[in-house]
């Protein structure tokens, strides 16, 4: 099913009733396919299986933020000093 950006806006519980229904609601732009409503739980292509473990967790820790630096008058002030 597809339905275009307004008339998605407009009735946008009927649509979403549809997807409650096992229905894919295709969503356009001028005509053209810009995002897919689907079921909750239902895989698309670009979805692996949650037990594939394709995504590995990081190594090591983020390093914290450095400290801020402390600086003397506004900012316009900051960047016309750095262009003279």
């Amino acid at each position: 099913m597809e339905v275009g950006v307004r008339e998605l806006r407009d009735s946008l519980s009927s649509y979403l009733a549809e997807v409650r229904a096992g229905r894919t609601v295709t969503v356009t732009d001028h005509g053209q396919p810009i995002a897919r409503i689907v079921p909750n739980g239902r895989l698309t292509r670009s979805e692996p299986p949650r037990g594939e473990r394709r995504v590995q967790p990081a190594r090591t820790r983020k390093q914290p933020a450095p400290q801020p630096i402390q600086g003397h008058g506004t900012v316009s002030e900051l960047i016309g000093d750095q262009r003279r």
